[in-house]
């Protein structure tokens, strides 16, 4: 991760000691947004045995972003949907263009959607309408649906039941307690695990952690947010992936081989990939 001449040097945490024994992927990060470019944050990530990443798009245009890049590299896989953030006055024609990219090939998730009741951003009507648009897109073309679940635990499981919930259906950046992860595992719902985890005041999430059995959990980075221990503040990219899977394996009392073979298993399940 050489810098140019001359270029102001970038705050980006060095690559972790140990490549992973087993290798595993990047379940939801943005490379868009990650100031980095996309070959570079590729090969750091191989370096230590992250060897696939879903890029997730947010709005319309950052899905258009995601399905490109992921047709460009063979490595890359992208999600598409219009998080619930973005969703004041979400219009038909929005959520037709991303019906439109969710039948292409690269394209492994419908995601993220979900609801945020933490940001007065949206209307809760309009992110319901979007949510529900975005769980009949994954059911009609297959693909998983990866939710943003924000301080609405209750209404995002209750609309899952509602609609019918897909196949496959992940919860990204997990945020609830035991008692959710309890609910998601008889559900069949996958829980996928970002750096935030690891964050001393997380006991809650390492208490969902511990109870969530080994074939309903992934890693991500939510990249460029959620930088895990010991390297929280600075931005966060795939490659420091290996620090919040470590982490993992010894709150669920697993040998790291062990977990990564588990994450990796279940991305064949969920995403094909």
């Amino acid at each position: 991760m050489s810098e140019p001449e001359g270029a102001a040097p970038r705050l980006f945490p060095p690559l972790p000691e140990e490549r992973l024994p087993v290798e595993v992927f990047d379940s939801h990060c943005h490379l868009d947004l990650v100031e980095l470019p996309v070959a570079e944050q590729l090969a750091s990530a191989r370096s230590v045995g992250i060897t696939r990443i879903i890029t997730i798009g947010v709005d319309l245009p950052s899905s258009r972003l995601c399905a490109e890049t992921a047709a460009e590299f063979d490595d890359v896989y992208a999600g598409v949907a219009i998080h619930p953030n973005d969703t004041t006055d979400v219009t038909d024609a929005a959520l037709e263009g991303i019906a439109e990219l969710a039948g292409r090939p690269e394209v492994v998730a419908i995601g993220e959607t979900g609801l945020d009741y933490y940001r007065d951003w949206a209307p809760k009507e309009d992110q319901h309408r979007s949510f529900r648009a975005h769980i009949e897109i994954a059911k009609r073309t297959g693909k998983a649906l990866v939710i943003h679940d924000r301080d609405a635990h209750d209404d995002v499981l209750r609309v899952l039941e509602e609609e019918g919930a897909p196949d496959k259906v992940v919860f990204h950046c997990f945020s609830g307690d035991a008692g959710m992860a309890g609910v998601c595992a008889e559900r069949g719902y996958v829980m996928s695990f970002a750096g935030n985890v690891t964050f001393k005041n997380a006991q809650p999430l390492r208490d969902a952690l511990k109870i969530a059995p080994l074939e309903l959990v992934l890693v991500e980075t939510d990249a460029p947010f959620l930088t895990p221990i010991p390297h929280r503040g600075k931005p966060n990219a795939s490659y420091l992936i290996p620090h919040t899977v470590r982490f993992m394996a010894e709150v669920k009392g697993v040998e790291v081989a062990e977990l990564c073979e588990a994450i990796a298993a279940t991305g064949r399940r969920i995403f094909g990939i």
